[in-house]
């Protein structure tokens, strides 16, 4: 039997836990934070993720813990209709739905379905070295020796950093604050996910639990003075978009750049393979950032089925996730300019409404269905 370390706690590194435990594989996850506090924002776990879980026998609970979603808006400040996608159908047919949930009830949820002992906190990785085995040096003074590794450490991997030496992280020029308040929202956006599109700035929204409301603001830094109070700066859009922000309170508010990974050539070396955010970053404008890290998981959970060799594994489960992945990343980057334009909105929002839902469904089905 392998030694298999994953390094990361994310959603990534305890969903591929999660597929290895069924798999009957030892493993040990080595997270850098103490201690896995109840952190981070909001998250959309798509059809895709839904599925996964499903096969886990996760998805039950997921769901109680957090909010079915049923429809994706585009709006206009004015909360005009720009376009909608309802997936009702594909929700049928692959008994899944899209769920709006915290990220850390999320982590929660994962983490409690994995021995204790699998997951070593306070870990952060330090060094990594090839001396026959796989030696990881941690920040905390321990030294562990492992067959093969994981990197589901995140963007800036130390993992793909040290062995595979590649990996750009690229700007986007934009700008984004993420909050979570409880809130009453009006009861006919309860199952949707709704983004509002204006001049180089949107917000977005969607109830996550009973009262919980988790909320984004994206903005282009070259436009906008960032120390601004976001309600200065979206003073323009509907008047519940001000109330949601000015019922946040600051320590419930989270300010990151956004940014992405340019596609490296491997995401694989010899007994070491990277998933998730560290093999292929992408910008959250699809939702899709930890659901492709969960597809990663349940892939090689898949190939692993017919073939015990972990490095033949990671060659087929690059050769078969890369387009997807790079079509992920490619569309998200430019649905993210076009979302921000400046000038030109109206002809914009026009032609999105031309777009038919037909094919938007025909978007969704693309990247809801499991590649294996």
């Amino acid at each position: 039997m392998n030694t298999i370390s994953i390094i990361g706690a994310g959603i990534g590194g305890l969903t591929l836990g999660n597929v290895l435990k069924q798999h009957n594989y030892d493993f040990t996850i080595y997270e850098s934070a103490s201690e896995l506090k109840p952190m981070g924002a909001g998250i959309m776990m798509a059809v895709n993720a839904m599925q996964v879980f499903d096969r886990l026998g996760l998805k039950e609970e997921i769901e109680n813990a957090g909010n079915k979603i049923h429809k994706i808006t585009i709006v206009n400040e004015s909360l005009k209709p720009i376009s909608k996608t309802e997936i009702l159908d594909l929700e049928h047919q692959y008994n899944a739905c899209n769920v709006a949930i915290h990220r850390a009830e999320l982590q929660k949820i994962l983490a409690s379905h994995l021995h204790p002992e699998s997951i070593l906190l306070d870990h952060s990785l330090q060094k990594i070295e090839k001396k026959g085995n796989l030696i990881l040096d941690f920040e905390n003074g321990l030294q562990k020796e492992s067959d093969i590794v994981f990197g589901a450490d995140g963007i800036k991997s130390n993992i793909r950093t040290q062995i595979l030496k590649t990996g750009t992280i690229r700007s986007t020029g934009q700008k984004c604050w993420r909050g979570l308040v409880d809130f009453d929202l009006p009861e006919h956006y309860h199952s949707e996910a709704l983004e509002m599109w204006g001049k180089g700035k949107r917000f977005g929204f969607v109830k996550i639990s009973e009262q919980r409301v988790y909320w984004y603001a994206c903005i282009n830094e070259k436009s906008f003075d960032t120390h601004s109070d976001l309600t200065a700066i979206f003073s323009d859009f509907n008047p519940l978009i001000l109330r949601i922000i000015e019922a946040t309170t600051k320590e419930n508010i989270i300010c990151n750049e956004i940014t992405d990974l340019t596609p490296i050539p491997k995401w694989y070396a010899e007994n070491v393979c990277l998933i998730g955010d560290a093999a292929h970053a992408t910008t959250p404008n699809m939702g899709q950032g930890a659901c492709q890290a969960i597809e990663d998981a349940y892939v090689i959970g898949r190939l692993l089925e017919k073939n015990s060799d972990f490095n033949t594994v990671f060659e087929d489960f690059q050769r078969i996730r890369r387009k997807k992945v790079d079509y992920i990343v490619s569309t998200s980057r430019t649905i993210g300019k076009i979302s921000q334009w400046e000038s030109g909105n109206s002809l914009r929002n026009f032609l999105m409404g031309l777009i038919p839902e037909s094919m938007n469904q025909k978007m969704a089905r693309k990247i809801i269905e499991l590649d294996l």
